[in-house]
């Protein structure tokens, strides 16, 4: 692979990875959409409803997202990868549908919940997808790269986007982001399915089969979680290592905006040019720091973006000067390029070949529930400790997972020896 290669290789733009580039960016544009520009103001404005009303639709979601990603994943392995995939869109196309067409709390925030919970088979479905169109070429983190500006742009572009619909009437915003979504469904048609398998059943069982269904359900659970005991082998360290890269994250969702006007007294104008600077340095990094690391390997990048955002995000917390602020920004936004496309390259190496799914959807709830308890955990160090206690958090935590990753990092060199 030479670095003066094009950026994406033509091998990585298969049909596949093309309808999941594009799923992932509708379905982040509007989720996007809502829960940044259209929720807060549309239950909170329009509809009336009180501020636990929004505070329960939104940790419904989130709850929701988290929680039914292992059951996804093990659902992948069973039914298939379309499949899985077209339920949860058409689940998210009914909560939005509900979500527009209603206008009680009850009707609202079950909504959101369906929201969270169609959303949920994504990601391990994107990870399965991933791994399949790259497994031959293996450019899984360059894939990656590619993902996740198709991630990071449709968040960004559904508030902005969406904006200039929103008037007097909310209708024409659900009819864009309902269109979407069956845009999504039509696109997840073209994914790949599974071959169905012929079984002859002696007619003379079939009631037996009948009667202990539950019962085999519950043994065949049983089994796959022996499987994935006896076959994955993997440091006792990763799983914390899985909740703190996201917790690091929840610490500063709640507060960033929050720190950046009343501390440091930026204007929303200013601010906004700040997320563009830094997350504009997070995409352009993303897929030239993929192809490197397919290349050499991620553990050098892991290095760099976790100790490079523990300084970045210590320092944040306590400048004042609008210079440094906006290089720490920008170092913020560096850093990330390392880590995101990197950090889910090294767990797809320690995955074992059978029950891939479960697993991903495994890792993948234990990573979100991170940005379930991170913005808990923040208010609570805003209130007791000051606004710079979220951040100064934060830097621990990517401090913590920089040495957690040297040492899963010498664990990988020694079971590869």
């Amino acid at each position: 692979m030479e670095l003066t290669a094009p950026l994406v290789n033509k091998k990585l733009l298969t049909p596949t990875f093309i309808c999941i580039w594009i799923i992932m960016f509708l379905v982040e544009f509007v989720k996007g959409a809502l829960i940044v520009a259209i929720l807060p103001v549309y239950m909170g404005g329009v509809l009336k409803l009180s501020a636990f009303a929004i505070g329960l639709s939104f940790s419904l979601q989130y709850i929701g997202d988290n929680v039914f990603r292992s059951p996804a994943g093990w659902l992948i392995e069973r039914i298939g990868f379309r499949i899985t995939m077209m339920l949860g869109l058409i689940i998210a196309f009914g909560a939005v549908s509900i979500i527009a067409l209603t206008q009680t709390m009850g009707f609202i925030v079950l909504g959101c919940a369906l929201l969270g919970i169609g959303t949920a088979p994504l990601w391990p479905c994107v990870m399965m997808g991933i791994s399949s169109v790259t497994k031959e070429s293996k450019n899984f983190a360059t894939a990656m790269g590619v993902i996740q500006i198709s991630c990071l742009g449709g968040t960004g572009a559904g508030p902005v986007i969406i904006n200039f619909f929103v008037n007097d009437s909310y209708k024409s915003v659900f009819w864009i982001l309902l269109s979407c979504l069956a845009l999504v469904i039509i696109v997840a048609l073209f994914l790949p399915g599974r071959k169905a398998k012929v079984v002859t059943i002696d007619p003379a069982v079939a009631p037996l089969i009948k009667k202990k269904g539950l019962r085999a359900s519950w043994n065949n659970l049983r089994q796959t979680w022996s499987n994935i005991r006896e076959n994955l082998d993997v440091s006792p360290w990763l799983y914390p290592a899985l909740f703190l890269q996201s917790f690091a994250i929840g610490l500063l969702t709640p507060v960033i905006t929050l720190f950046v006007r009343t501390e440091l007294g930026m204007s929303p104008q200013t601010f906004s040019f700040l997320l563009v600077a830094g997350g504009g340095i997070t995409v352009l990094g993303l897929v030239p720091v993929g192809k490197l690391a397919d290349r050499f390997g991620t553990k050098w990048f892991l290095h760099t973006g976790f100790l490079l955002s523990s300084v970045a995000i210590g320092l944040f917390a306590v400048s004042r000067s609008v210079p440094v602020i906006w290089l720490l920004v920008m170092l913020i936004g560096l850093s990330y390029a390392c880590i995101l496309p990197t950090w889910d390259t090294m767990i797809a190496h320690m995955l074992p070949e059978g029950e891939k799914g479960t697993v991903w959807g495994l890792f993948l709830t234990i990573q979100g529930s991170g940005m379930v308890i991170g913005p808990i955990v923040s208010g609570k160090l805003w209130d007791m400790l000051g606004p710079p206690a979220p951040f100064l958090g934060s830097a621990i935590v990517m401090a913590v997972l920089f040495f957690i990753h040297i040492a899963l990092s010498r664990r990988q060199q020694h079971s590869q020896a």
